[in-house]
């Protein structure tokens, strides 16, 4: 995410909390359509060389305001930066343990 300019880097872990149906959340944000798509198809890629998991879902791609990549336990976030200040998803998931990439 960072190598394609992804601002606010964060993952929680939603494990303790028990009502969740994954593992982890990683989430960013960009400004543009464009970059929210690089974004997405670079963690894709990245997935596939360095771990080997492909993409279980994806959603959003086609509009590029949110894309959701389920990787089952892991599911990515990649907002435009507006849409990521309206849902607040870090707001809701509050009790999970979030560490900030740079």
């Amino acid at each position: 995410m960072l190598d394609k300019k992804a601002q606010d880097v964060s993952s929680l872990d939603l494990r303790k909390l028990g009502t969740t149906i994954c593992d982890y959340f990683v989430i960013c944000n960009a400004d543009s359509g464009v970059q929210v798509a690089a974004i997405a198809d670079n963690v894709e890629e990245q997935m596939i060389l360095k771990a080997g998991r492909k993409v279980r879902r994806s959603q959003g791609k086609e509009n590029r305001f949110w894309v959701i990549l389920d990787y089952s336990d892991i599911v990515v976030h990649i907002f435009q930066t507006e849409y990521r200040r309206f849902y607040h998803l870090e707001d809701l998931w509050a009790d999970a343990v979030t560490r900030h990439y740079t």
